[in-house]
């Protein structure tokens, strides 16, 4: 039998308001769960996320 792997999570946090972005930034933190800033959320790590994560780096602290 194979041993289920434990899956990574990725704690992301909002540290600066998308405001001033574009909208396709700001519809992305909505999309990983993000309302307001310092508010935190946990994701399974996966491609999709860690994609999304890529082009919202700069207004997101990343925690493995």
């Amino acid at each position: 039998m194979a041993k289920k792997q434990k899956e990574k999570v990725l704690r992301v946090t909002l540290v600066k308001s998308p405001i001033g972005y574009t909208q396709r930034q700001k519809d992305t933190v909505r999309a990983l769960g993000l309302r307001r800033l310092n508010q935190t959320v946990e994701h399974t790590d996966s491609a999709v996320i860690r994609g999304m994560l890529n082009k919202v780096g700069h207004l997101v602290l990343i925690e493995e």
